[in-house]
């Protein structure tokens, strides 16, 4: 299968008519074709019982990430109980555990997006793209279209994203340049992260694990500072700090190994993870009767890609493949194997 030819990111040239002359026009882009089968158009949509769930991934994610939230928790206590007593610093303490919910307040979904990610809401010329797509991927799924919502992120790369518990990001080059049915096919894989839980597990994850990841780059900053003092002074005082920060390491494994080891590899187990439910969206899409259209985004990914490496071997440059660890810390797998993944649905007709 050859990717269907996509418009050059980048504010296209000026057509060489539009260029001749003392006044030129501003070249306007055609928009992208609409090539979507739209089934559900007018129809009565079955609407079904649950609009989101849990699937394994997602449990997987928030379990990986727990020892790390434990040690979050130890710390948030610590501090809490030490700077304002046992009163005040326990209803702090509750106060952060019951934060977590605010993954599901839509007014903060909605500010996280705006101020953190930089989404906005479509436009009305982007809504009317947008809708009738969005309306075709939730009808075919069984969901509510307001159960998410919908936002645009200003940006020239193909891309969208599922974000904390109801918002579906889409950038304006995805929006604007790609025929509608590779859309469409985006939007359902967005979706499947959403229904399988994904999206809120991993934002979850992340906030109850965040001050511990804090201390722990305070810890590592200090060390690269006391290091580098004592480089200044001798290199038999430099000796002396690493053979003691060794002995406190090795002392916190043997002491905390059950909450040690599963924060070394959790990085390895969330990418996993990671991989994993891109797999899962991918397989939404595709039971939506979306398999060939991803698969003409995937090949256009991979097609970019070739295109890229190909240009800097032209320039002399030396390309060095990923080793087997930053393959094992790719939170989303090749297009290889997504490709792979997709192929039983490629010779369904639907």
């Amino acid at each position: 299968m050859q990717p269907r030819p996509y418009p050059a990111h980048g504010q296209p040239p000026l057509p060489p008519q539009a260029a001749a002359g003392p006044d030129p026009q501003p070249y306007v882009p055609e928009p992208a074709p609409d090539d979507l089968d739209y089934r559900h158009r007018g129809a009565r949509v079955h609407v079904a019982e649950h609009q989101r769930g849990t699937d394994a991934t997602a449990i997987g994610r928030l379990a990986v990430q727990l020892p790390g939230a434990l040690v979050s928790v130890a710390l948030v206590s610590s501090l809490a109980l030490g700077m304002f007593g046992d009163v005040v610093g326990t209803l702090v303490v509750l106060a952060w555990v019951a934060s977590g919910l605010l993954v599901f307040h839509r007014p903060t979904e909605r500010a996280f997006a705006q101020h953190v990610l930089k989404l906005r809401p479509p436009t009305p010329e982007e809504r009317a793209r947008l809708e009738p797509i969005w309306n075709e991927v939730t009808a075919r799924a069984g969901i509510e279209p307001g159960t998410y919502e919908l936002m645009v992120e200003n940006s020239d790369e193909l891309n969208a994203a599922a974000v904390a518990g109801h918002v579906v990001g889409v950038t304006t080059y995805s929006l604007t340049r790609i025929p509608t049915s590779n859309l469409a096919a985006v939007l359902a894989h967005e979706l499947g992260h959403h229904t399988g839980g994904h999206a809120w597990a991993g934002l979850l994850g992340y906030w109850y694990s965040l001050p511990g990841r804090i201390a722990w780059a305070m810890t590592r900053g200090l060390a690269r500072f006391a290091l580098a003092v004592a480089g200044v002074f001798s290199v038999a005082a430099t000796g002396f700090l690493i053979l003691f920060m060794a002995m406190a390491v090795a002392a916190a494994f043997l002491t905390a190994w059950f909450i040690a080891i599963p924060l070394v590899v959790a990085p390895y187990l969330l990418a996993y993870a990671g991989r994993r439910g891109e797999l899962r969206a991918d397989q939404q899409a595709a039971e939506l009767g979306f398999a060939r259209q991803l698969a003409e985004v995937l090949h256009h990914f991979q097609a970019e890609e070739e295109t890229a490496k190909a240009a800097l071997v032209a320039q002399g440059q030396q390309l060095k493949e990923p080793g087997a660890l930053a393959r094992l810390l790719s939170s989303h797998p090749d297009h290889h194997t997504r490709l792979s993944a997709l192929e039983p649905y490629l010779g369904l007709r639907r």
